[in-house]
């Protein structure tokens, strides 16, 4: 199985960190969110992974080369400038990562999280990683009743950024900046987008100061 990391970002929210250190190579724990990500990967078995670069992006390449280092093969999807978000960046990688299921992380989060081999039923398109709302939130991105994500009635579940996605969600889809979000929504309605919930640990790196009360507890 092959895997993404969505690593393009500038990372706004982060600033004024992610001025000079893109959003994965931020440290927790004195450990980089890719270093963690790829022990991840590893463990389930994933030995080959896709980043996509724009912001700060050298800095990236530098740091990780090949991924021999880390026991990872790395190929890079360079955006530039002309980063094309979450929809665009991950049709821009499909000649990479086959005809078949992927797992696809965001760069900028922070778990304990074992992935587990996911088997998409024939009429299902993509399978999402969700956690209880945290403290931070509201309100949630999503609703899950028989596996199944909704978004009807109360929203207690927030979307990790971790999913794995059939190439076929992303049919006829041009290489161009958009967001998944639309195309998520859309099999939401169709019901062909399933979900499971995650009980353990999960952060999102969205501002200093969450990453810096994160480092408070590692």
């Amino acid at each position: 199985m092959m895997a993404m990391i969505l690593a393009a970002g500038k990372g706004e929210r982060l600033r004024p960190i992610t001025d000079k250190t893109p959003k994965s190579l931020v440290k927790v724990g004195g450990e980089t969110l890719l270093e963690r990500h790829f022990r991840m990967l590893i463990q389930a078995g994933i030995t080959k992974v896709i980043i996509n670069l724009g912001w700060l992006g050298s800095q990236v390449i530098d740091y990780v080369g090949s991924g021999e280092k880390f026991g990872i093969k790395v190929i890079y999807s360079p955006e530039e400038n002309q980063i094309l978000e979450t929809g665009g960046g991950i049709v821009r990688a499909l000649p990479m990562l086959g005809k078949e299921p992927f797992w696809v992380i965001n760069a900028d989060i922070y778990t304990d999280y074992e992935l587990p081999i996911i088997d998409l039923k024939p009429n299902i398109l993509g399978h999402l990683v969700l956690v209880k709302n945290p403290k931070y939130r509201l309100s949630g991105d999503f609703n899950l009743r028989d596996n199944l994500i909704q978004r009807e009635g109360s929203l207690p579940y927030t979307f990790t950024g971790m999913a794995v996605y059939d190439p076929k969600l992303f049919s006829n889809q041009s290489i161009r900046r958009f967001s998944i979000v639309p195309l998520l929504f859309d099999q939401i309605d169709k019901k062909s987008l399933s979900g499971s919930l995650h009980n353990g640990s999960w952060y999102d790196i969205g501002t200093p100061e969450r990453l810096e009360e994160l480092n408070g507890h590692v």
